[in-house]
């Protein structure tokens, strides 16, 4: 049987922006891989008239409600008794589990539990209990009229913890199926472009399904496939990889890795090669992608951010007879750039970022959006031009990077580096 899920986050401060509902990501990704269709996220302030209307759509449409938040012991902490009330279930004290609170009042807190603790105790009668090692607010789960109802606690490290020993394990004993998804990452071509590509295979596509998702500066296409075992999942996903594989050629470049500096990182680990970096306009943003990756020791050298026309000069030593025919936001200067930090590093590969990111135009005139990307390599060095148009100056920023990142990875792959 196929069961839907709505997750319920209850707490003011989400409806304010003061806190992410974190806790939704973390449950949709947890029961999608217990073949449990989430179709519904629903936040909900303290209030229990309106977490009570928000039960009652939710008991309509999914047959699996999970609360998270408003189970503390503080006044406004109204989840429990509200849901109760919802659907007819008397609230029951468990001496055991109020000694529990108290023990963890005194052994970990060392104070004594304040009396309001005590509601934490309180649960619906015949419910499944979900201790909670790492906090106070047990959680629980009951059935009724087809309809099964989890509460867990709001802040994420308890709610994570009760997810892995107790809903889970739940979750599994009702679910017959696995959904297993695969993620295809893109990059240059838009969103737009790739749906056009692939729409008319997508829009007849029920499972396996297939979706693309918008990233900052490239595309994640989702495969998802469900069945009863993850093997069957995965043989339905095959053809469809081979399909956008097909249809999209060299602009994928990886599936299920989440950037193209892991992606260039693993091919330099693999080919045995160092890259070191040389930026203007990205001011390292380049080199901080890379070293964010655990291991980038291995594959990079180090890096030049020569903001100033004289840095290029002095520290690079790009002649000055490139920056002053051609000025620094140029192909010519570009080439320079990476040549001059692949030698200046003994890196394999250098990679140089160079253009004007706004918002004015830079000392020459040379108009916003105007990007180069020099790369210099044993066989010769390439320059890959670019024109983003007047964006912002970080959305500039972060393309230059990617685009940094996909000469790299085209040229570790044998590919075309200074075409996209």
């Amino acid at each position: 049987m196929s069961h839907t899920a709505e997750l319920i986050a209850v707490g003011t401060e989400l409806l304010l922006g003061n806190i992410a509902n974190t806790n939704a990501q973390v449950l949709s990704q947890s029961l999608s891989a217990l073949g449990v269709n989430v179709f519904w996220h629903t936040v909900v302030g303290d209030n229990p008239q309106r977490l009570k209307e928000a039960l009652d759509i939710a008991r309509r449409r999914a047959d699996i409600l999970i609360t998270t938040g408003g189970l503390g012991p503080t006044y406004d902490d109204l989840t429990k008794q509200t849901i109760c009330e919802a659907f007819g279930k008397p609230l029951i004290l468990h001496p055991d589990i109020l000694e529990d609170i108290r023990a963890f009042y005194e052994s970990a807190l060392h104070v004594p539990m304040p009396e309001n603790n005590t509601q934490q105790a309180q649960l619906p009668e015949g419910c499944a209990v979900f201790d909670n090692p790492v906090g106070t607010a047990p959680g629980c789960a009951f059935e009724c009229g087809g309809v099964h109802v989890l509460m867990l606690p709001g802040p994420p490290h308890e709610m994570e913890t009760m997810l892995r020993r107790h809903v889970e394990p739940y979750l599994r004993r009702l679910s017959h199926e696995v959904i297993v998804s695969r993620d295809i990452m893109t990059f240059g071509m838009g969103e737009s472009s790739v749906d056009q590509l692939l729409h008319e295979k997508m829009a007849h596509m029920t499972n396996p399904s297939l979706a693309t998702y918008a990233k900052p500066f490239e595309v994640r296409l989702r495969a998802t496939a469900k069945a009863p075992t993850e093997a069957e999942a995965q043989a339905m996903l095959n053809p469809v990889w081979e399909m956008v594989r097909e249809t999209l050629g060299d602009i994928i470049y990886g599936v299920d890795i989440a950037s193209l500096a892991e992606c260039c990182h693993a091919q330099l680990l693999r080919r045995n090669m160092t890259l070191s970096t040389a930026e203007s306009c990205t001011g390292g943003l380049v080199a901080e992608k890379l070293t964010a990756i655990p291991g980038a020791s291995a594959v990079y050298r180090g890096g030049v951010v020569s903001y100033w026309t004289s840095v290029k000069a002095d520290l690079l030593h790009v002649p000055q007879d490139i920056l002053d025919q051609y000025g620094p936001v140029s192909a010519e200067c570009a080439r320079a750039m990476a040549e001059a930090v692949r030698q200046l590093t003994g890196a394999d590969l250098g990679v140089s970022v160079t253009g004007s990111a706004g918002p004015d135009p830079d000392e020459r005139g040379v108009p916003v959006g105007i990007v180069y990307i020099g790369l210099a390599t044993p066989e010769g060095t390439f320059c890959r031009p670019l024109d983003f148009g007047r964006r912002r100056r970080d959305r500039i920023q972060g393309l230059s990077a990617n685009h940094a990142f996909d000469a790299v990875r085209r040229y570790l792959q044998g590919l075309p580096v200074e075409r996209i």
